[in-house]
């Protein structure tokens, strides 16, 4: 597993070996697969063992609270029982619903002693930007070909999608109605217009936050609940 991604293995050991170690990085993009366990052993690494770190994910899918969130404060205001470092992993980050994001936010705002937070997510863009904004990025590619292959698939879907964005009422039922939620993925969707709107967020314009808002709700709700996907996008295309 360290081999597969001795660029960040290495920019990591730096850090620690350099006293420089972030107090919060974002484990993010296509290649994933085990970062939870990269995550454990970094932490092994710098020194970090049980009771000391802290591991947290969503269960089966279902969204972080801000309970887990709570835990991880008051697992966070005591001192280290080894004496060294205090980390906590999240995987699945963008699980946290979003009044969890919230209450984690301060965390991030107002870190307590020799702490490292640790977030891992496929989608980072569900992500609060102040979030996103106050962690380190690491970024865990997939092999060139899909990669390329993932750009020209959300090129093409958020073509297809300004479209329908920038039509009248009608056209945007017609295509809630049409959409093949069995051969399309609406998270897939959602996903290329957060990355569309995070880009407009930062170029300033007035109503970004608001869809982003109303964007990560949405794709909450039918990833972690049975809520009706045609509904959802009908909702988000009347937004929009």
């Amino acid at each position: 597993m360290l081999v597969s991604h001795k660029k960040q293995w290495e920019f990591l050991k730096r850090k620690f070996e350099t006293g420089q170690l972030a107090h919060a990085y974002l484990f993010a993009g296509t290649g994933l697969s085990e970062k939870k366990e990269f995550a454990k052993k970094f932490a092994e690494f710098v020194g970090c063992k049980f009771p000391d770190l802290m591991v947290v994910d969503s269960e089966s899918g279902k969204e972080i609270s801000i309970g887990k969130i709570r835990e991880i404060q008051n697992f966070l205001a005591y001192k280290s029982y080894n004496g060294g470092l205090k980390i906590v992993i999240i995987d699945n980050a963008h699980f946290m619903n979003h009044e969890a994001q919230n209450c984690f936010l301060k965390t991030l705002e107002e870190p307590k002693g020799r702490t490292i937070l640790i977030l891992i997510s496929p989608k980072p863009e569900m992500l609060l930007p102040t979030i996103f904004s106050r962690c380190q990025l690491i970024k865990f590619l997939g092999r060139p070909v899909e990669n390329q292959k993932k750009i020209e698939e959300e090129s093409k879907i958020l073509q297809d999608a300004l479209k329908i964005i920038n039509s009248d009422l009608g056209q945007k039922f017609r295509y809630a109605k049409s959409f093949d939620f069995e051969k399309q993925d609406l998270s897939q969707l959602l996903e290329v217009l957060q990355k569309y709107f995070r880009n407009l967020l930062l170029d300033g314009s007035p109503d970004a936050k608001r869809i982003l808002r109303l964007i990560e709700d949405i794709n909450l709700k039918i990833t972690t609940t049975n809520a009706n996907p045609k509904l959802a996008l009908e909702v988000l295309l009347m937004q929009l």
